[in-house]
């Protein structure tokens, strides 16, 4: 895989990592909600329905930036990291990659494993088929064991991407976290120009 030395990270990267982020976020709230046992049962079911639209949308965006990231041009490391401090953030990386494709595939086993049968309505629009797998209570158990451990791991793993990215910005002020988003536009002496007239 060639390398690039480029201040930033290509534009489809940097949407779906920010897309991504927002979403594994807001799947995690969501799902503590859902799962409170004071809550209405009508608005549980509305918030499990949600819940699963839009981590099927996690998922899809997932496995583009899973493709995307084997495919694009590998940057180099930000000068000054350690060997380990580079190993250590390049397997957080990994493993955030594939967390983000199996937390949401392990909630697509839980409603495809579960006896009940209740049919995932993504986005009220289009009904999600679920996977061809067996159905039984244990397996329900289990895949909701997984899901919920698995969602855990990656805020846990988002908190420390998130404290290591900080500590770049503020204290070794070196270019990390600014990579991750487009480089600024300069406007032209010609629309600077028209903005004074």
């Amino acid at each position: 895989m060639s390398r690039t030395s480029d201040d930033r990270y290509d534009l489809p990267t940097i949407v779906l990592h920010w897309l991504i982020a927002v979403l594994i976020l807001g799947l995690l709230l969501l799902g503590f909600v859902m799962t409170r046992p004071s809550i209405d049962p009508g608005l549980q079911f509305s918030l499990y329905q949600w819940h699963k639209s839009f981590g099927m949308l996690a998922l899809l965006l997932a496995v583009v930036r899973l493709v995307h990231s084997v495919l694009r041009v590998r940057m180099l490391p930000v000068s000054g990291l350690s060997r380990l401090e580079h190993i250590a953030a390049r397997a957080t990386h990994r493993v955030l990659l594939v967390l983000t494709v199996a937390v949401p595939l392990a909630g697509w086993l839980i409603a495809s494993v579960s006896p009940l049968e209740i049919p995932t309505f993504a986005f009220n629009v289009v009904v999600i088929p679920h996977l061809p797998v067996p159905k039984s209570d244990v397996a329900e158990a289990w895949w909701t064991t997984a899901h919920a451990v698995l969602a855990y791991s990656v805020l846990v793993l988002v908190f420390l991407h998130s404290v290591a990215a900080i500590d770049h910005q503020y204290r070794r002020r070196d270019r990390v976290l600014s990579r991750m988003f487009p480089a600024p536009r300069h406007p032209s002496e010609t629309s600077i120009r028209e903005w004074d007239t």
